[in-house]
């Protein structure tokens, strides 16, 4: 029984596994996804890093900037070596920050909101007279939104209001 068993195993130890007649696809597929999400990694690095210098080189004395805290001032000198930025953000209040906080050179007439109290009165003013000019209208017979309008042409009220 021991020349059987010992044969059989010979046999098992001899046979071939299967040999793989294509390609890995699965392989194939997952060198493919990697390149690709460390195309993205260094193109979105780039990115960063130019948007970055640009920020930088728009931060010069004078220029009204917005901290990563939500501060608002005007820069008055950028210390480089000790990586510092001054800071006034009202009149004769300086503030020193480190130069990363600066998140963005802010723009005259952005989107940032009112700068002034005076701008602030004018889109105050220009809404109240929008909402005048809606009521008006609504006073004169156009239908407000959802409101329930008459079926025919005489104005006789909608089938809800007809009671037989």
């Amino acid at each position: 029984m021991t020349s059987i068993s010992a044969a059989l195993v010979l046999a098992q130890q001899t046979q071939q596994p299967a040999q793989q007649t294509g390609p890995d696809w699965l392989m194939i597929g997952m060198v493919v996804i990697l390149a690709v999400l460390v195309f993205f990694m260094f193109r979105n690095s780039r990115k960063r890093k130019r948007e970055m210098e640009e920020l930088q080189s728009a931060m010069v004395p004078g220029v009204e900037v917005m901290t990563n805290f939500g501060l608002y001032g005007t820069i008055r000198s950028i210390d480089t070596v000790g990586n510092t930025a001054e800071i006034e953000i009202a009149p004769a209040t300086v503030i020193k920050v480190h130069r990363q906080t600066l998140a963005r050179v802010v723009e005259s007439g952005g989107a940032d909101g009112p700068r002034s109290v005076e701008e602030a009165m004018e889109i105050a003013n220009r809404e109240q007279a929008e909402r005048e000019a809606a009521e008006r209208a609504a006073a004169e017979g156009e239908p407000k939104f959802g409101e329930r309008i008459a079926d025919d042409a005489e104005g006789d009220a909608p089938d809800a209001d007809k009671k037989a």
